[in-house]
């Protein structure tokens, strides 16, 4: 199988997000929330286009703050779909995107300098 030229490869974001809760929220509520919300929004077909990916591993649960990668193109349409999630079972929830990146690792040092 051959590779793919670094030129058409599809260029990747980083959205960096915060939950504003009064309790603690689970991973996979979160992450059915986020779901929900991006179906209902972009549809099925532009869900499939923006290639997103919620990052299981870089979810903190202490704090609150995951990473959802996707497409360059559809950094804005994901940002909104984020905003409209208001609540998330019975707890009341906002969302706040606290970064874009191109990189994990830059994301990752903008969060701990800020």
């Amino acid at each position: 199988m051959a590779k793919t030229m670094a030129s058409m490869r599809e260029k990747k974001r980083y959205i960096v997000f915060k939950i504003h809760s009064k309790e603690i929220i689970s991973y996979p509520n979160v992450k059915a929330a986020i779901w929900n919300s991006l179906t209902e929004w972009l549809g099925a077909n532009q869900l499939a286009k923006a290639g997103v990916r919620i990052i299981k591993n870089l979810w903190n649960e202490k704090e609150q703050i995951g990473f959802i990668r996707t497409s360059h193109k559809f950094v804005d349409p994901v940002k909104v779909s984020l905003g409209l999630i208001h609540q998330i079972g019975d707890q009341r929830v906002i969302f706040q995107t606290l970064r874009v990146s191109g990189t994990i690792k830059s994301a990752k040092e903008k969060i701990k300098s800020s």
